[in-house]
């Protein structure tokens, strides 16, 4: 999938208590998560960013709480991926739950700009800087992850799989994929 969009560059070790502040964790809530979004980073941050744009970071994105707010509260923004050099792996994961694309990639960090325009295909990993005109390859996403993606996160992706009769829900003739032991 083909993401165009604005860059917010941040910077390394954006723990999730800068994601969303510890005090807004009393909802779940993408709407009201979204709107204190890295609040304390910069007060009118999640006002500028747009449905679609990109959060560009350094080493460690996501460090700190194994809760899944961070990532519900990017999500919320209407962020379409994150581009950092390295994530923190319970944050990893907790994205990827919720559907939210994240790329790794090693340079991008280090030449973009807040405001730079950038084409992100997440299936491929290729990374387009239309503002200065370079290109960047990020580890593709792997073909579960992007599934898990499509459909929205996994709860959505397990929905699907049991709706489909590919995952047969436990009590309804065993666990597993369909005719599977």
């Amino acid at each position: 999938m083909t993401h165009r969009g604005t860059a917010w560059r941040l910077g390394d070790h954006i723990d999730t208590d800068v994601i969303i502040p510890a005090r807004y964790l009393v909802t779940a809530d993408p709407t009201v998560l979204a709107a204190h979004c890295f609040e304390d980073l910069d007060p009118t941050l999640a006002s500028r960013i747009q449905p679609g744009d990109v959060i560009v970071a350094g080493e460690n994105f996501g460090q700190g709480s194994s809760r899944e707010h961070a990532p519900i509260a990017i999500k919320g923004l209407g962020v379409a991926c994150v581009i950092a050099r390295s994530y923190a792996r319970i944050f990893f994961r907790n994205a990827f739950n919720i559907g939210l694309p994240l790329l790794e990639c090693r340079d991008l960090p280090d030449v973009t700009d807040t405001g730079d325009v950038l084409v992100v295909d997440t299936e491929t990993g290729r990374i387009v800087n239309e503002t200065k005109g370079t290109t960047h390859q990020a580890a593709p996403l792997p073909e579960f992850m992007r599934r898990l993606v499509a459909a929205g996160g996994i709860i959505e992706y397990v929905r699907q799989q049991v709706a489909s009769g590919q995952l047969r829900r436990e009590g309804a003739g065993g666990r597993g994929p369909a005719g599977g032991a």
